[in-house]
Parts: C-alpha cells; sequence; structure tokens
C-alpha cells in the first residue's frame, strides 16, 4: 500500500528549501544556544515564525532535548491551525511528513486509537505552526515519529484529554507550537508577553486567549495535565521579532518554556 506523505509547504519563506541550507541553519542555531545540564524535559512551549524571527527562541527549548535524543521515540506536536476552520483536533492523515531534511514518521496507531480525533487533510496542507518544528526535531530526536495535531475550536479539557492519552513515559514528549502576541508596539507587546508567562509559569488555571497566544489552545491543554501532574515549567526565552530581525513599531512575541515531570 503507498504511504501517503505530506509535503512542506513552507520551505523556502519560512526556513531553507534545500537540504544543505537548512541543515547548516539548524545546526546553527543550534549550536548558538545555551544547553544546560539536568533532566529531559517531558513537554516544551516554542514559536513557529521564521526562523529569522523565532529560530533562535525555539532552538534554545529544541537543545534541551539534544542530550537525550536517543531515548525519545515519540513526540506529539500540537499546533494551531491558521488557515482552515476546524472542530476539535485533526490529523493530516498520513503517514510521513516532510522537510528537506527527510521524511518523519507520522505515529498512525496512535492517531488511529483516539476517537476524539479526525482527519482533515486540508487544515494541514498550507499549515505552518507544525511544519517549522521538524527540522529541529529531526536533528534533536532523529528517532522519533510525530503525532502531528492541528487545533481549533477545543477546550482545555479536550485537549489536555487527548495528551493525557498519548502522554507515555519518557520515550515521549509534548512540544506545543505557539506564538504570543501578535502585532503590538514593542514594549507593549513585552509587557503583554511578560504577563502570559507569568501566567504559564504558575500553572494558571485561567485559559489563555487567542490575543495572549495564537497556540492559546494547545498552551491550555498542556497545563490541564501539567497541573493534574503537578509539574513544573521553566521560561527558557523570551523575545519578539523587535529583538531579532524585524522592526518594533509591530512586533509577534515568542517564548520558549519547558516543563519537567517531579521526579
Amino acid at each position: 500500500m503507498q504511504e501517503l506523505v505530506r509535503f512542506p509547504a513552507v520551505a523556502g519563506t519560512f526556513y531553507p528549501a534545500t537540504r544543505s541550507e537548512l541543515a547548516a541553519l539548524v545546526t546553527s542555531l543550534l549550536a548558538g544556544a545555551t544547553q544546560e545540564g539536568g533532566g529531559c524535559p517531558k513537554a516544551l512551549v516554542v514559536p513557529h515564525a521564521g526562523y529569522v524571527y523565532s529560530g533562535p527562541i525555539a532552538a534554545r527549548a529544541f537543545a534541551l532535548l539534544a542530550p537525550h535524543g536517543e531515548s525519545i521515540r515519540r513526540v506529539v506536536l500540537v499546533g494551531p491551525a491558521h488557515r482552515v476552520s476546524v472542530d476539535g483536533m485533526v490529523s493530516p492523515g498520513v503517514s510521513r511528513m516532510r522537510t528537506p531534511l527527510g521524511d518523519v514518521v507520522v505515529d498512525v496507531d496512535a492517531i488511529g486509537g483516539l476517537p476524539e480525533i479526525s482527519t482533515n487533510a486540508m487544515a494541514h496542507a498550507r499549515e505552518h505552526s507544525l511544519e517549522v518544528e521538524l527540522p529541529f526535531l529531526q536533528k534533536v530526536v532523529p528517532h522519533a515519529s510525530v503525532v502531528p495535531l492541528a487545533v481549533g475550536r477545543a477546550s482545555p479539557a479536550e485537549v489536555g484529554g487527548v495528551l493525557a492519552a498519548l502522554w507515555g513515559g519518557p520515550e515521549t514528549i509534548v512540544v506545543i507550537s505557539s506564538d504570543l502576541s501578535h502585532y503590538l508596539p514593542y514594549e507593549i507587546g513585552r509587557a503583554a508577553d511578560q504577563k502570559t508567562a507569568e501566567r504559564l509559569l504558575a500553572l494558571d488555571p485561567r485559559p489563555l486567549s487567542g490575543r495572549d497566544a495564537c497556540g492559546a489552545a494547545g498552551i491550555n491543554g498542556l497545563l490541564v495535565a501539567a497541573r493534574s501532574r503537578h509539574m513544573r515549567a521553566e521560561l527558557v526565552d523570551l523575545r519578539s521579532s523587535g529583538d531579532t530581525a524585524g522592526p518594533r513599531d509591530e512586533v509577534v512575541g515568542y517564548g520558549s518554556f519547558a516543563l519537567y515531570e517531579e521526579t
């Protein structure tokens, strides 16, 4: 039976389209990230803009996985559906996700075991929120499959329930893809993102809104799971496009966070 592949949609715009250029850029971003010793995060929240804007912020979170890359076998990858209206959480209905670095295997068995998940290829076809995380994952967890889920209208409990069903053990990590505030003046955006970061770090039960983070549904679901497991959240990086490659009259906020299970 022929395997279905989800082909890259934003190669050449959000990140380089050639294998050599992309490999060199991701390697450089990870090499420039501060890596601290310690246990492996169970979950990350990372931004998903073009690499020139958010790549350094995302790399600092993904670099935390690199020392544990050989033992991580599955990544539950959750991001917002920007282009297609979606109810709940949807999978792309493919067995592989392709980037210029090669193919990532999709854990179709895990998806098939979740009646809450429907298939919506159109929601994934042009969606960048999951795609831009894949090259980082290919570098730091090269043996991992992915469970790619785009989220639309879904409650924190609904998303949290799906994450709980996929939680697994040390072989599984969760990656939530989300930018923060959008198109605010630099200082206003910085203050807004700081408040959002404080709420996330406190595992605040009040749901974030789409104004706080475009991937709020995924973050809110993760926080449901994190509270039930008494997890600890740490800030990895908090900047905006005004700090990386954009003007400061209208910025997009980028935060990366790591969540740990208590041992």
